[in-house]
């Protein structure tokens, strides 16, 4: 009963996110709108430091804070 279950659920997913893509409008990002005035792009290393390496490094801070946050209660207990 449970590969039923999988295969059904698995067809509802691939059917549902299937309509989904052909039923959505395309962005026309090719047409430019009145007003429209857009900057510069960025290079490969200005995109892999905004959307790798910052994300890696708020994590690693957030991480680290907890970890030292985590450290410093532990410590109190066993005094």
């Amino acid at each position: 009963m449970d590969k039923k279950n999988a295969l059904r659920a698995g067809a509802v997913v691939a059917g549902s996110s299937l309509m989904m893509l052909l039923m959505s409008s395309p962005a026309l990002a090719g047409a430019r709108d009145d007003g429209d005035d857009p900057g510069p792009g960025l290079s490969v290393v200005q995109t892999l430091g905004i959307y790798v390496a910052l994300p890696l490094l708020i994590f690693l801070v957030i991480a680290g804070l907890v970890m030292v946050g985590d450290k410093s209660h532990k410590q109190q207990k066993r005094s």
